[in-house]
Order: C-alpha cells, then sequence, then structure tokens
C-alpha cells in the first residue's frame, strides 16, 4: 500500500512483534516511539526507534504524536498502542490528534471499566460472562480483610497507576497464602505510593494448562471478524510476567461443548460493548464448576497475540485494511493447530505438568513460532541477545516465587 506508515507506540516484546507483523505484511520498517530502550527492540533491523522520555506525560505525549503525524503528512498513519496508558491517551485525545494518524475509535468511559480492574468486575458482574469472586480492598482506608479461602490472588486495581511505580518486590500478580503474608504485601505497595484499591480475587485451582487465551478483532462496525482459543501450557515466572503465557497451542479441543459455549458469550460480550480493535482475554478453566471464569480483558493484542498471523490473521494488515482501506473484513474463526513459545525445549519438557500439552508441544516443536526470532531481523547483537535470553530462562524457573 502507497503511503502507509506504521506508528508503533512501546519498546517491548509486544511493539517488536507488531513490527514484526507490519515488515511480514508490507515489507515496511515500523517506527517505534518508546519512554526507554528495552532489549526486545534495541538491535532489530526491521524497525526504526526513538525514545521520549515524556511520553506517558499526557500533553506532551499528543505533542509527540502530532509532530510525527506532520512530519508525514501525507502519509497515512496505522498507530498501535501496547500499553493501557498510550490506550487512554489515544481514546481521551481522538479530536487532538492529527487527522492522518488512523487507530481504534474507543470511548474513554468504556475503556477505562476495562483498564481498571475494579470497574471491569462491578461494572459486567450481571454480563454473560463469569468471574471469580472478587473483593475489592481500598489500600487507604480498609484495616479489616474480607473472609476468603487462601491462597488468593493480588493484584492493582488501577494498572495504570501500579504500572508506573517501581519498588522492590513488586509482582504483577500476587499469590497469597496466609493473611500474615497479605497484611505484609499491602504494606509495600502502599509505602511504593500505590493509592487505588486493589483486588483480592478467588484463587482457581489447577496448573496452567487450565488457563486460555483467545483475542477478538472487532470491526469500525462492531462485528467480531476475528477469534482465536488457545490453551496456555505453562506462563512467565519472573515477578513482573507472571499472568502472561510462555508457550501456547491454539486450536485444541475447540469443538469441547464449553469451549464453543465461551467463544460465543466472548462474541456476544464485546459485539454488544461496541467497541473497535483487538481485545485479548485470559481466561481460566474452573473444574469445579465446569465453566470459563474471565480473569480481565486487555483493550489491546496481548504480549503473545503474535501466533494470530501465522493463522492467516496478520495483526497489523488487519488494522490496516479496517481502518484506513476500509474493506469489510471476512470472519476468521482461527481453528488450526498453532503452537506459539518465548522458551526453550528444555523448559516444556521439564516444567509443564500437562503431559498431553507436553506431548503435542514437542510433536509440533519444529513448527514452532518464537514472536521474538524473525529469521529476515539479521543483526548478531540482536541474535546474541535471544540466545542469552533463551539461556536465562533457566534461572527464572528454578528461581521461581509463583507456585501452581
Amino acid at each position: 500500500m502507497k503511503n502507509l506508515k506504521v506508528l508503533i507506540l512501546g519498546s517491548d516484546a509486544n511493539a517488536y512483534y507488531m513490527a514484526r507483523c507490519t515488515y511480514e505484511a508490507y515489507h515496511i520498517k515500523a517506527h517505534l516511539i518508546g519512554k526507554n530502550p528495552l532489549a526486545f527492540t534495541k538491535y532489530s533491523n526491521i524497525l526504526t526507534i526513538e525514545y521520549q522520555e515524556n511520553l506517558w506525560e499526557e500533553k506532551s505525549f499528543v505533542q509527540i504524536l502530532n509532530d510525527y503525524a506532520k512530519k508525514y503528512e501525507k502519509d497515512k498513519i496505522l498507530t498501535i498502542s501496547t500499553n493501557e496508558t498510550y490506550s487512554i491517551f489515544l481514546a481521551r485525545n481522538k479530536e487532538k490528534l492529527e487527522k492522518n494518524l488512523y487507530f481504534p475509535k474507543q470511548e474513554e468511559s468504556i475503556l477505562e471499566t476495562l483498564t481498571n480492574k475494579e470497574k471491569f468486575y462491578k461494572t459486567y458482574k450481571n454480563s454473560n460472562l463469569e468471574f471469580p469472586e472478587t473483593f475489592y480492598f481500598d489500600i487507604e482506608k480498609n484495616t479489616l480483610f474480607p473472609t476468603m479461602d487462601y491462597p488468593i490472588i493480588l493484584k492493582p486495581a488501577n494498572v495504570v497507576e501500579y504500572n508506573h511505580l517501581n519498588f522492590k518486590g513488586k509482582h504483577k500478580i500476587y499469590k497469597i497464602k496466609t493473611e500474615e503474608e497479605l497484611k505484609k504485601v499491602i504494606g509495600t505497595i502502599k509505602d511504593a505510593g500505590y493509592k487505588d484499591r486493589l483486588i483480592l480475587q478467588e484463587y482457581i485451582e489447577g496448573d496452567d494448562s487450565y488457563l486460555f487465551d483467545s483475542v477478538l478483532y472487532i470491526d469500525r462496525k462492531g462485528k467480531c471478524k476475528v477469534i482465536s482459543f488457545a490453551e496456555i501450557g505453562i506462563q512467565e515466572r519472573s515477578k513482573t510476567m507472571v499472568g502472561n503465557a510462555a508457550a501456547l497451542i491454539n486450536g485444541l479441543n475447540l469443538y469441547d461443548g464449553n469451549v464453543l459455549k465461551i467463544k460465543e458469550d466472548m462474541i456476544k460480550f464485546m459485539e454488544k460493548l461496541g467497541m473497535n480493535g483487538f481485545f485479548e482475554f485470559d481466561l481460566k478453566y474452573n473444574q469445579k464448576s465446569k465453566t470459563f471464569k474471565v480473569l480481565e480483558i486487555n483493550a489491546r493484542q496481548g504480549r503473545s497475540s503474535y501466533y494470530l498471523t501465522p493463522l492467516g490473521a496478520n495483526l497489523v494488515e488487519t488494522l490496516v485494511e479496517d481502518l484506513i482501506l476500509l474493506h469489510d473484513l471476512p470472519k476468521k474463526d482461527l481453528t488450526n493447530t498453532c503452537l506459539l513459545s518465548f522458551v526453550p525445549k528444555r523448559i516444556i519438557k521439564k516444567y509443564v505438568k500437562n503431559n498431553d500439552f507436553k506431548k503435542k508441544a514437542l510433536l509440533m516443536w519444529k513448527k514452532r513460532v518464537s514472536p521474538m526470532e524473525c529469521k529476515k531481523d539479521k543483526n548478531l547483537k540482536r541474535y546474541l541477545m535471544i540466545k542469552k535470553r533463551l539461556w536465562h530462562y533457566s534461572k527464572e524457573y528454578e528461581n521461581s516465587y509463583w507456585e501452581e
């Protein structure tokens, strides 16, 4: 496509594979604007990148994007968010941004019900989706804890505020075993400056293979045009990464009645919501109720969503076709099998607890996709960085704080 540019906001793994999608679809280099250098994108030859320290300041964010848009005023610029902060800034300032910046037009009020976990569970508690039992703790006022069976899950309600904090012992998600541990963790988070509410949530039993990932694309007319459904075999184990898939397989058990129902429920929920763009559902299967519980919905593609591309739904191409070319997209129910893995084979062999998943993953290993390993991205420093990262996974899993 002539006069197309792709602008990606961020410099993490999500940003890298979206740049990879760009290169694979159009053979052009996406331009990234990030806050800080990160290894995932630092040494890449399939993208260009600049760093703006004040990208997380809303007024500066608008100015930075508009400056880029004016520089290429004759081009149509697909603009891609890789985290909640940028998504909210885009939604809140869509009228202030230059008209040659194309991105999913989302309502800020609805977006906040997805990004703020307290608003999410409260707003949609009577929807057609099911959630784990959930309580809300005001870190400034509450001194009494609800009666819950331990272990429980603790996570911030306000993801945007929490992501802007850095402190020793920071976890993305906490698995709490006792009330004494709960008090200690809450004290640490409060001392770090977090002022919003915390989510205290029922822990659903089951190893990582009870976790599932589903990505939906809702077009500009509010219709679901892409849906995947993947079983996670193992999740990441570092403190800031637990909750992210390390290896998953799309297309398993798709004709199970429970799977068919949850897919229908997710489509119905998103189409009723009236939003536009990619949405990632994190789910866990509850063995007791025989239902899928929705843990959260990310109003963007997730860290592991690259697997849609080899299944025939290139994420960047989907956005371009819908938002810039204004094409009516065909509906794609992605049912073929595909193994995506961030981790090396030895991690699959040693740490995946579900033997069926392990066997299938090892059989599919030669045809796996790795979001960070692009054959066309030839750079010695990047190659060495990837090898170092794969080696480092052994330590992460050996020293993991997370227990299933």
